[in-house]
């Protein structure tokens, strides 16, 4: 039986637009900056210039404001997997849907 992409979300959606770098290693090291358009536990939204492929590996940094941690700033390296991609919801970009498989949590002064 077909299944809506809504029903496969556990996770919580947070409409929370955060800076983020994107490294991908398809075909060479490619990396873009961004940001997010929603955040979960689980995964990340967000749209790019260039297109990756379904299923490719990468590792994005993004920054959660002291406005969220209510404390400093803390940058958060993420490694994941891209699951889907839509195309022209914004204008030249595609937007791109990740899981998260692995995060660390680093101070803002923690250089990547």
């Amino acid at each position: 039986m077909f299944q809506n992409q809504a029903d496969r979300r556990t996770e919580q959606r947070f409409p929370l637009r955060l800076p983020i770098i994107v490294k991908s290693f398809e075909g060479g090291l490619k990396e873009e900056t961004s940001q997010t358009r929603d955040v979960s536990a689980r995964g990340a939204f967000f749209f790019l210039q260039n297109r990756l492929p379904e299923g490719a590996s990468i590792e994005m940094t993004l920054t959660l404001p002291s406005e969220i941690t209510l404390t400093e700033s803390i940058k958060v390296r993420c490694k994941g997997r891209v699951v889907r991609l839509l195309e022209e919801l914004e204008v030249g970009k595609v937007g791109v849907a990740v899981v998260i498989e692995q995060y660390d949590f680093a101070h803002e002064a923690y250089e990547a």
